[in-house]
């Protein structure tokens, strides 16, 4: 499994290593600032938010007359650790089916991230069914059927183009059936601007609450973290058209812009449940916001 230490290499060395070089200079002065808030937005943690961060650190020097290069560093991890959401613990106990249903668009690693999910769940003794609500693409189910496979749990398929929300139903009879404990409901990911896609998630919501009227338990939007501020665009509309109660952010091994976990949290105040650092079926893991501050800077053994 890939540490989130090594996985952050890129967005390190891209732009959150520059910042800690910039604060390492012997005088802290106005363009030091400058210098430091363009590297924030650069590594898209979002205008608003930055501005904020900054702000809060020059002030925070100010009053404590911070000069030394290791207590600016240790103030700023302070701050940006104080931008994130600690995530609690997934919604997923305590009745005879939990429902998770899973959104995101085409290519943001979702269908990867549901067959993740669904092993670290087996592992851990949950019994798991899969249910392939995105007929729209045959690839989609096959892919989904696909990680089934890998991760050993079942996965409920109609036909392509069938009916998504008639999948969920028979999904929901065959998990009651099996006496599954968690449903993982994959959904169309069509571009998040296209006005049906918005539909057919409210109307499989729908389905699922007239069955069990307190589903979806969970709601986890799936965003990748090379697309930057367009995924904080995707989240906000996601957001508009469903309850979304956390995110998935894969794809950070690849991304030089690990910011927008901040903009993510601090513009939707969303938390992100999970991160993906790697290809395995174990390098999806858990959000930890000390850790992830942590690795923005310092370097792993590999490096």
């Amino acid at each position: 499994m890939a540490s989130l230490q090594s996985g952050m290499k890129r967005t390190r060395r891209s732009f959150f290593g520059r910042i800690a070089q910039a604060f390492s200079a012997s005088e802290i002065d106005d363009e030091t600032w400058e210098d430091v808030e363009a590297l924030l937005v650069q590594a898209d943690v979002g205008v608003p938010t930055t501005l904020a961060l900054i702000d809060t650190m020059q002030s925070r020097v100010g009053r404590e007359r911070i000069k030394r290069s290791e207590d600016l560093m240790a103030a700023l991890k302070a701050e940006l650790l104080a931008l994130l959401i600690e995530p609690t613990p997934l919604n997923l106990s305590g009745r005879d089916l939990s429902v998770m249903l899973i959104a995101g668009v085409n290519g943001s690693g979702k269908t990867t991230s549901i067959g993740k999910l669904a092993y670290r769940m087996r592992l851990n003794n949950r019994k798991v069914i899969l249910a392939a609500g995105d007929t729209f693409r045959a690839a989609a189910i096959d892919q989904l059927k696909l990680w089934g496979e890998r991760a050993e749990v079942p996965v409920i398929a109609g036909t392509p183009n069938s009916d998504p929300a008639a999948v969920v139903y028979d999904a929901i009879s065959a998990a009651r059936a099996r006496q599954a404990e968690v449903l993982i409901v994959d959904t169309a990911g069509r571009l998040h601007s296209n006005f049906n896609l918005m539909a057919e998630l409210i109307k499989m919501r729908d389905v699922l609450r007239k069955v069990i009227p307190d589903a979806p338990h969970e709601t986890l939007l799936v965003l990748d973290g090379t697309t930057g501020q367009n995924a904080l665009t995707q989240a906000k509309k996601f957001q508009e058209a469903i309850d979304i109660t956390g995110v998935i952010v894969t794809k950070l091994d690849s991304s030089a812009k690990g910011g927008m976990l901040f903009a993510i949290q601090q513009e939707l105040g969303l938390p992100v449940h999970y991160v993906g650092i790697g290809e395995s079926m174990r390098d999806l893991v858990f959000f930890n916001p000390a850790a992830f501050v942590d690795s923005l800077f310092e370097e792993s053994e590999d490096e």
